[in-house]
């Protein structure tokens, strides 16, 4: 289907462009088309990613399938205000996931270290050998507990700067379950944050895995929530303690 996409401020300036002709397949979302866009015009990737999209004069969603017929806006951030870090990536999603996405996420003229973490799914765990895992999530709860872990790591180390996905669906052995980037000016904070990040995401985000072996299976979960009460303590420490 072909498109036109409207561009405005600063990432019309930054494209050379007020609007983009396109051909796309059908059932494109959202988030397809920020990254076709910030593929296509590098020098323009950054605003590009921190751009919304606009659906017929309503903004949409990253996973909202664009129809034909439907009026496109990009929506650069506003400025004016205080100064704020832009929203961070955070998607659950059945498609593989690509640590070069997160990074060029959270990279920045300010960051001299990016870490990258991803969880495998491993074939043996406690000698039992596993086919596969089947992962489900409550996403619209898991997307607003990972903001709030990225509100956590902010709050105790507000230089970094965070991007989490994770997986649904059925996964083989060696492939990505969940992925992790984090910036930051010093490698330090980037080790800390992402291991507070993945901790908090076992603790409070509704995604249960389903372990698949060749004599049976069983779910895991659910996460441990904010107060585990067969310890009777809070399972993270608190915010302002080190680790």
């Amino acid at each position: 289907m072909k498109i036109n996409v409207l561009l405005f401020a600063g990432v019309a300036e930054a494209v050379g462009k007020r609007d983009l002709r396109l051909e796309l397949p059908e059932k494109t979302t959202v988030h397809t088309l920020i990254d076709r866009l910030a593929t296509e015009y590098p020098d323009a990737a950054d605003l590009i990613r921190h751009s919304v999209i606009a659906l017929n004069q309503d903004y949409a969603e990253a996973d909202q399938v664009i129809r034909p017929g439907d009026e496109i806006a990009l929506i650069p951030p506003v400025s004016g205000g205080e100064e704020r870090q832009p929203a961070p990536l955070l998607f659950i999603t059945e498609e593989s996931l690509s640590a070069d996405r997160l990074i060029r996420e959270v990279s920045n003229p300010w960051a001299g270290a990016v870490l990258t973490f991803a969880g495998i799914v491993r074939e043996y765990t406690h000698g039992q050998k596993t086919v596969a895992l089947e992962y489900e999530a409550y996403a619209p709860m898991a997307l607003r507990k990972m903001e709030e872990i990225v509100g956590e790591i902010r709050r105790r180390w507000p230089e970094v700067r965070v991007a989490m996905g994770h997986r649904t669906g059925k996964l083989a052995i060696g492939e990505i379950s969940v992925l992790i980037a984090v910036a930051s000016p010093h490698r330090g904070e980037s080790f800390a944050a992402g291991h507070y990040a993945i901790e908090r995401l076992k603790e409070t985000v509704p995604i249960w895995k389903k372990e698949i072996w060749a004599d049976g299976s069983q779910w895991k979960g659910p996460q441990t929530g904010p107060w585990d009460p067969r310890q009777k303590r809070s399972p993270a420490p608190p915010l302002g303690t080190d680790t």
